[in-house]
């Protein structure tokens, strides 16, 4: 699985405001929205839901919010590098400037398992993170994707 495989050039927000955890993640549903057809209330929701379980901020300036709904009928994401870090309860305390969502359906167990660990990995390669903070358009932040899912490949 390629990250361009859960993301697309609409779903890429390079300059996100957000002065807050809550804030981003209603900025980040209103956006999966548009792309998925279902209400922002209702993704906010389950982010919400997820957070409660455990913070998605993962550490080193990264989160990665998920869930899952009912009414998808894939894998979606949604990339923000926001404007400026914002405190993400982060497991090392640190500020997220770099968010990574991913929607799945219900019933995607091993696949949304296997979407996470892309991501994940994808967002542990500090090259790659230093090259997304250093991007400041939807293209350069595509064009970025597609050249780490096509070094994957090779």
């Amino acid at each position: 699985m390629n990250i361009t495989d859960l993301i697309t050039p609409d779903g890429i927000l390079p300059n996100l405001r957000a002065g807050s955890k809550k804030q981003a993640l209603q900025e980040l549903a209103r956006k999966a929205s548009d792309l998925v057809d279902l209400d922002a209330r209702e993704i906010f929701d389950v982010l919400l839901e997820r957070e409660r379980l455990g913070t998605t901020g993962v550490g080193h300036g990264i989160a990665i919010p998920h869930g899952k709904l009912a009414k998808l009928d894939r894998l979606h994401g949604v990339f923000a590098r926001l404007e400026k870090p914002i405190d993400f309860d982060a497991i090392d305390d640190e500020p997220v400037d770099l968010v990574f969502l991913l929607l799945a359906p219900e019933t995607a167990g091993a696949d949304h398992l296997k979407a996470l660990a892309r991501v994940s990995r994808l967002l542990r390669d500090r090259g790659v993170c230093t090259q997304l903070r250093g991007c400041d358009t939807i293209d350069a932040i595509y064009a970025l994707f597609n050249q780490v899912a096509t070094s994957d490949a090779a």
